[in-house]
């Protein structure tokens, strides 16, 4: 399978500029860039399902350059529907370091920013230099800019697609970049770029882009409104992000398989087989969720999350310190306990419940466990010695409500 025949059998290619990159990306060896603006200072998961092309072109020969964009940064990428919010040059300088430091470390490639070249060229030069070989209705036609006519869109964001298509060229004369590769949302920005150099250079660049990655309500994947999981191991957990995997629908789980993994077609094709034979082992969702920790966070993350998962949902729960559930815990409600507390107080005082008598409906009906051990004695006395490691209490709620008491 060629690289282009095995980018296709992922889905990973919904637009090129010519057809003669499928030639190039199989025959030659190019240098290739993709970026990404620095609205935090780590990337997400959605960040992933896209800059994991970059190892996958690697793999083939080709060179990668991963472009962090300290002066587009500062502009805005236009959304489709209101204005970005701008943040400030000190939170974008900070956020430029950690995704500096998080891409070569994840990735190992070269990493630029476009602050070092956009911060000497001056208003008179980008215009003269670059704003005239593009034309307005040129501009108007893209897509995200059309979106925003109605509403209204201001200069600043108008401009920004001139200042990615500045960062190909550019980079095309400094590194011999030939080729952008980003998400479908990028192709607007990549094809200014390639106008640019068509029109200043007399050179013919390329650009490629792939399909967003899509949860099964169509929502960006691995991106909740306020609530990214993050590839930086402080923000979100392993144990956290294996059960976003594992939990993937049974509808998208071998798509995500072919898009962010490198096992093969035929290992693919046998997890397919023996999932839809027994979907309740989810046997592909533990092989997405190994494949990604361990490629962003390595083979002892992993087995940390695996164990960490089973435990939780077992009297092995037990066998976790402290520490560790305290960390995992760490997005779910919590509270301090001072004392020794009867159950139904507990529930009560930390609104768990929102009375007495919905706490000993819970606690008689079987819906109230303590450390995944059913409670159904109304005195039952939460107490250190029956903390784990006499600090920590995990209380569950049902089948998916938790809670963390905390002796102090």
């Amino acid at each position: 399978m060629t690289l282009f025949e095995d980018l296709k059998y992922r889905g990973l290619i919904k637009d090129i500029s010519s057809p003669e990159l499928e030639k190039k990306l199989n025959e030659e060896k190019l240098t290739f860039y993709i970026g990404t603006d620095p609205t935090a200072d780590s990337m997400h998961i959605g960040h992933f399902s896209s800059f994991l092309i970059a190892t996958r072109l690697a793999k083939y020969g080709h060179k990668p350059i991963l472009l962090i964009g300290g002066a587009t940064g500062l502009i805005g990428d236009p959304k489709p529907s209101k204005e970005r919010q701008m943040i400030t040059p000190e939170e974008v300088e900070h956020n430029v370091i950690g995704l500096t430091k998080q891409a070569k470390e994840i990735f190992g490639f070269e990493v630029v920013n476009n602050f070092d070249w956009i911060k000497n060229i001056n208003t008179i030069d980008f215009l003269r230099d670059w704003g005239k070989y593009i034309n307005v209705n040129y501009m108007l036609d893209k897509d995200i800019i059309n979106r925003r006519l109605e509403t209204g869109i201001t200069f600043c964001e108008f401009a920004y697609t001139i200042l990615q298509g500045l960062d190909f060229v550019t980079l095309y004369e400094q590194k011999g970049v030939t080729l952008q590769v980003a998400g479908s949302d990028q192709w607007g920005n990549i094809t200014t770029g390639i106008e640019l150099a068509r029109k200043k250079l007399n050179k013919e660049l390329y650009g490629m882009t792939m399909p967003l990655v899509l949860d099964s309500n169509g929502v960006k994947f691995g991106k909740t409104e306020g609530n990214a999981l993050w590839l930086d191991i402080n923000k979100t957990s392993s144990y956290e992000l294996y059960q976003y995997l594992i939990n993937s629908d049974d509808s998208c789980v071998i798509d995500y398989l072919k898009k962010l993994t490198f096992l093969t077609k035929e290992e693919i094709d046998d997890i397919e087989e023996k999932h839809q034979e027994k979907p309740e082992l989810r046997m592909a969702q533990k092989a997405l969720a190994r494949e990604v920790i361990t490629f962003l966070h390595g083979k002892e993350e992993y087995e940390k999350a695996e164990k960490i998962s089973k435990a939780l949902f077992t009297d092995e729960i037990k066998t976790l310190d402290a520490k560790t559930l305290k960390e995992n815990f760490k997005d779910v409600p919590f509270f301090d306990i001072a004392s020794n507390i009867n159950i139904v107080d507990l529930l009560v005082d930390n609104n768990i419940c929102t009375s007495k008598r919905e706490a000993r409906e819970m606690v008689l009906g079987n819906a109230i466990s303590i450390n995944n051990e059913k409670i159904a004695d109304l005195e039952y006395l939460i107490t250190k010695n029956n903390a784990i490691d006499n600090e920590v209490v995990i209380i569950k709620k049902g089948k998916k409500k938790y809670y963390l008491g905390i002796y102090k």
